[in-house]
């Protein structure tokens, strides 16, 4: 759920102002070659509120700078291995906890329940559970593939109105932006990869599926990415219909 890309950020890239690297306009999409077959979407930050508006909040509720875990995920060594750790199921939630909280400089007892605080301030967008939806009505196959926190942390009651195919990372064992974990969701999704419209908050985590011939959408808000579907579909999604 954090920034994916463990390269070094080109030059064209611009900052954004929460600090997520982008190298596209938010909302705008890139076209694949066949009409849209199928709509895979990432989980945290795209059918949920902001990730990173959540991680600000924790860090303002534990007296520290704002933007610490941000800057953490984004550049120190130590941290990103954690993280990188926990989406691929090679740390449980505990220990990632223990590690985590250490690198923060909490003391000890503030690490049970970090993920549950870090988390605290991001809610589902309702709007984007319909826009999903409203795409499997009109005959999409419609795929979750997410980097995850823990495989626990997903209300699973939406899966089955939701989607045709499910992917994450830690049941995986491999994370975005791994090739390997969008060619799992390829198969799974029974569409080829020309025909997929991929929807992620993370600019790192388009950059693959582009390559392997998907059409992106950058994930800003409900309304820009309804839009950037409904442009790339060219017909309207059928949003609050049974």
């Amino acid at each position: 759920m954090a920034e994916s890309d463990d390269r070094p950020s080109p030059p064209a890239r611009r900052a954004r102002d929460d600090g997520r690297r982008a190298e596209e306009t938010p909302g705008r999409e890139s076209h694949a070659v066949a009409p849209p077959r199928g709509l895979l979407v990432d989980w945290g930050g795209v059918l949920t509120t902001d990730v990173f508006a959540s991680f600000q909040a924790f860090c303002r509720s534990e007296r520290l700078d704002s933007l610490l875990v941000r800057d953490l995920f984004r550049s120190d060594p130590e941290a990103r291995r954690a993280l990188f750790a926990l989406e691929t199921g090679e740390l449980t939630e505990p220990e990632f906890e223990e590690r985590f909280a250490a690198i923060l400089g909490l003391p000890g007892a503030r690490a049970t329940g970090l993920v549950d605080r870090l988390f605290g301030g991001m809610r589902e967008d309702v709007s984007m559970f319909d826009a999903v939806r409203a795409a499997r009505r009109l005959g999409l196959r419609t795929g979750l593939l997410s980097n995850s926190w823990g495989v626990d942390r997903y209300d699973r009651s939406h899966f089955r109105t939701l989607f045709d195919a499910v992917v994450i990372s830690g049941e995986e064992g491999v994370r975005k932006p791994d090739r390997a974990i969008y060619e799992i969701a390829i198969a799974r999704m029974e569409v080829p990869a020309s025909a997929i419209v991929f929807v992620d908050d993370l600019p790192g985590n388009l950059a693959p599926a582009r390559r392997l011939g998907m059409a992106t959408v950058h994930h800003v808000s409900a309304g820009e990415t309804v839009r950037a579907l409904e442009r790339l579909l060219g017909r309207r999604l059928p949003l609050g219909e049974a």
